[in-house]
């Protein structure tokens, strides 16, 4: 089994249709699209913004920690044209029941929501990011063309 390519979020950039949100190991960023609620929620905890009541993704985690259960990590599992699959890994632990992981089916952009607030790992299967094109040139070019209060995140 070969192992999965652990990665951090890179960029975020709104466009017409949502977000684009760009993965990266150091040699290679990846590009998907996603909603742009989804990206603000993102974008939030990436730029330390805590907003005025909890997001979804803020009450997801509240839940969590509720029952005694914490973000392990996240994998980018599967890709179908431009549709891409996650995993949520989740470990729980409380008076109630013993240890348990826990491996929830969910939409990567969700995964990413929760993995930011939860400061969790995340990874894409190594036979999804061979597949995938390096998108580095792309970024580089919109980073380059943004202006300087787009309200665009990049982590450098």
């Amino acid at each position: 089994m070969t192992h999965p390519v652990r990665v951090e979020i890179i960029a975020l950039m709104p466009t017409e249709a949502g977000c684009a949100v760009f993965l990266g190991d150091g040699s290679k960023v990846i590009l998907f699209y996603i909603d742009p609620a989804v990206g603000l929620s993102i974008n939030m905890v990436m730029s330390e913004q805590k907003p005025p009541r909890p997001l979804t993704h803020d009450l997801y985690m509240l839940t969590l920690q509720a029952f005694g259960a914490q973000v392990s990590r996240v994998v980018i599992n599967a890709v179908d044209g431009d549709v891409f699959f996650a995993r949520l890994i989740l470990m729980a632990e409380n008076e109630i029941m013993e240890k348990k992981i826990i491996e929830l089916d969910a939409r990567p952009s969700d995964c990413l929501a929760i993995a930011a607030r939860a400061q969790a790992p995340i990874y894409v299967a190594r036979d999804v990011w061979n597949v995938l094109e390096d998108r580095s040139t792309f970024l580089e070019q919109m980073r380059t063309d943004q202006e300087p209060d787009s309200g665009i995140h990049f982590d450098e």
